[in-house]
């Protein structure tokens, strides 16, 4: 029997497998060299960039543009240009908000924060469907289930891509905590600390007494180190990761051949799906806690408290944290399962968002920040990889449309966070976490309950069909759940 017949295309070998996770590791380590600039930028917004909210305005401009973008753009980018070149141009749509940085105005940052948007989506949804392709790539090969393979490729992505908040936050905290943190907390505001920081945190009342404005000429040095990082990471895919179309010729169930039309129209359809709505609270919690964490409380507890030079090194541990579980979390998945993962990280998010509520930090509670950020960080491995990974299991052969609407409704998370954050106090915002998260989990576990019962419905009508009726398995695989 011919490799064809097989399943296997004839160019493959099995060294194939080692080709193919060479690409998956340049893709995370572009992505991690890429987002070393912008998570950096980012998590600055809410502290460098206080006055009149412009830093959470801008990031939520990000995030506006990216729901436009999710609804839009992928399909017919994707379309366009493959998942490679998508992924490479969508990189240097991030230039202009860090070049805004040197100038920072509602009028150079609010469009530059669109433009991302704009970007991001068709650069999100690349990724997973170039995972998504090789994965089932790797399967004809190596005989390993498809779905597996997706989650250690999505483990292996995220654990790289996460370091992106070691390297991006290492850096503006070596070019912005010189003699920051000695004078951050100054007579004054030792004495303001107990009554404004932690849960009763106000940015826009409270910001302009306790943050610190950082000289000009270090926002120009972390700019311009940002702005090669980025330039650095499209030249990397561009050179260094193998076309799509290498890949996807004999793919099962793949909506490559559809016009972008078609592929846009898959896109907004799977919006109205049930399971697709039910899952919309929980992504939109997994937006709204890592925009919470970066913008809130950096803002709140670590450059109220402690200074805005700990700010960098608060979400490097965080990031540190995030990219070890994301590895973890993949293997303790596949002992424990789906379920028993999302609900530990359920109770400990909750316990987390407990001690936010109840603790008024001081400046010597530096070492309490860390242990916050580890927790913090394990907790939202879980979500974005069992939920990510889940997204391509629920909805096979729409990846392109799955992973669209997973960013998409993540986006509104982000920007929920980032509308509201100068305007509520810090535990008016936890409060509203908390509910976020208790209702998305509930819907989440109807999910898993219809799709294991529709599961075990399909394998019932295949065993009941007699094998001469010459039954299409395909047909069945793509059942809508």
């Amino acid at each position: 029997m011919s490799k064809e017949e097989k399943g296997v295309p004839e160019e493959f070998q099995p060294r194939e497998t080692w080709r193919i996770l060479k690409n998956v590791v340049v893709i995370s380590s572009a992505f991690m060299l890429h987002f070393t600039a912008y998570s950096g930028a980012a998590n600055l917004q809410s502290s460098i960039n206080a006055e009149a909210g412009l830093g959470t305005a801008s990031l939520a401009a990000v995030y506006a543009g990216l729901i436009f973008s999710n609804i839009f753009l992928p399909a017919v980018v994707i379309k366009w240009f493959g998942a490679k070149w998508a992924i490479s141009l969508s990189f240097l749509t991030y230039m202009p908000y860090i070049a805004a940085q040197l100038y920072p105005t509602f009028y150079t940052m609010i469009p530059a924060g669109l433009i991302v948007g704009f970007g991001g989506g068709p650069l999100w949804c690349a990724k997973c469907t170039y995972l998504s392709v090789v994965s089932e790539a790797h399967s004809r090969i190596s005989k390993i289930p498809a779905e597996a393979l997706l989650v250690r490729f999505l483990g292996l992505f995220f654990m790289i891509f996460q370091m992106n908040q070691v390297w991006g936050n290492l850096i503006s905290s070596l070019v912005l905590s010189s003699g920051d943190n000695a004078a951050a907390v100054t007579a004054v505001n030792a004495t303001m600390i107990p009554e404004l920081c932690g849960a009763n945190f106000l940015p826009s009342a409270d910001a302009a007494e306790v943050l610190q404005q950082q000289p000009p000429e270090k926002i120009q040095m972390m700019s311009g180190i940002y702005l090669a990082c980025m330039a650095g990471a499209a030249i990397i895919v561009a050179v260094g990761v193998d076309s799509m179309k290498r890949y996807d010729s004999s793919r099962i169930g793949t909506q490559t051949g559809l016009s972008g039309t078609s592929l846009l129209a898959v896109t907004v359809k799977l919006l109205v799906e049930p399971n697709q709505l039910m899952l919309v609270i929980i992504n939109i919690f997994i937006g709204y806690q890592q925009a919470f964490f970066g913008a809130d409380f950096t803002a709140a507890f670590v450059s109220c408290a402690v200074g805005t030079g700990s700010v960098g090194f608060v979400m490097m541990t965080y990031g540190l944290a995030d990219a070890i579980g994301c590895v973890i979390t993949g293997y303790v998945a596949k002992v424990l399962g789906r379920l028993p993962m999302i609900c530990l990280a359920c109770v400990t998010h909750a316990a987390l968002m407990a001690a936010v509520l109840a603790w008024r930090p001081h400046a010597a509670d530096a070492p309490a920040l860390y242990a916050v950020a580890v927790l913090w960080g394990l907790c939202d491995s879980v979500w974005i990889v069992q939920i990510n990974a889940y997204y391509g299991i629920l909805f096979p052969g729409r990846e392109e449309a799955a992973f669209a609407n997973f960013r998409l409704w993540e986006s509104v998370g982000y920007i929920i966070a980032y509308v509201i954050s100068p305007y509520l106090r810090t535990s008016q915002k936890t409060y509203f976490m908390l509910a976020m998260m208790l209702v998305g989990v509930l819907f989440y576990f109807i999910v898993e309950h219809r799709d294991r019962k529709a599961k075990r419905k399909l394998d019932i009508a295949n065993k009941e069909q007699s094998p001469d009726k010459g039954v299409d398995n395909i047909a069945f695989q793509n059942v809508e759940l």
